[in-house]
């Protein structure tokens, strides 16, 4: 492991593998070094690039400072870009692709940004998610009720049933959300406005003008693969794929060819 520390002092923690160019992954909502898809697809794509994996604030072995700001974790991804070389190729999932992208309009140097499922909910396919639904899950964290957070993120945020959510509850990784539970508003914040069921505005990221790749599962919710279509159409260099068979949990079998021919060509 090795850290670097951020522009408030957060120490954020990372790791790095392979040979290449610089490529740094970002995490989703909950996961970090060693309990991330990310740790797999590290390994596949460590033959071609030197990828970076790092533990988002909070998380795993990176510290924490209050407040939260999502400026304050554009930060911490300028300053592993640093450790990089200055610049880097930029891969990102589920949330990890809304910060990414939130970060490269926000002026972060990076060649190349691809992203895996941002949890955009633009139309009418599901439900939005409720309008306290930020406040709620601030309070059950500023409460200590890590559970209830975790049950407000996975029922409200994600869409899953009660019925699936109650069985999650009982399994042994449960424990281990709640561990993170703290840091479920900071996705909350980083996704934004994005989850209302409105379209994007126009422009939407408008500095994002580097080649850019949107992909999703072919067995994804309609309404998941509904918003990586739309963010695709958003961005002026972007273009969209999908991997046939795959979920928003995707297989990084799967997932590094694709990104390794696009970060390549």
């Amino acid at each position: 492991m090795s850290t670097t520390v951020s522009a408030d002092g957060t120490k954020i923690a990372y790791t790095r593998a392979g040979s290449g160019p610089a490529l740094v992954l970002v995490d989703g909502a909950m996961c970090y070094r060693g309990s991330s898809p990310n740790d797999d697809l590290a390994k596949e794509l460590a033959a071609h690039f030197t990828v970076y994996t790092y533990d988002r604030r909070g998380r795993g072995e990176s510290t924490d400072t209050t407040p939260y700001a999502v400026e304050r974790e554009v930060e911490d991804l300028d300053a592993l870009v640093g450790e990089a070389g200055g610049s880097a190729l930029l891969f990102g999932i589920s949330s990890g692709a809304a910060l990414a992208l939130e970060a490269v309009d926000r002026g972060l140097p990076a060649t190349k940004l691809a992203l895996y499922e941002p949890p955009f909910i633009l139309d009418d396919t599901r439900k939005p998610v409720p309008a306290d639904y930020a406040t709620r899950l601030d309070e059950a964290v500023a409460a200590g009720k890590r559970g209830k957070a975790v049950k407000i993120f996975m029922r409200e945020g994600v869409g899953l049933s009660g019925g699936v959510v109650a069985m999650m509850r009982i399994m042994p990784f449960w424990s281990k959300l709640k561990r993170v539970a703290h840091t479920l508003p900071y996705d909350t914040a980083v996704v934004g406005d994005h989850q209302s069921g409105a379209a994007l505005p126009s422009p939407a990221w408008p500095q994002v003008k580097i080649p850019t790749v949107t992909i999703d599962g072919g067995k994804s919710p309609e309404w998941m693969r509904n918003g990586v279509a739309a963010l695709a159409k958003a961005l002026p260099s972007a273009d969209y794929r999908t991997l046939a068979g795959q979920t928003h949990i995707v297989k990084a079998a799967a997932l590094a060819p694709v990104l390794r021919d696009f970060f390549r060509s």
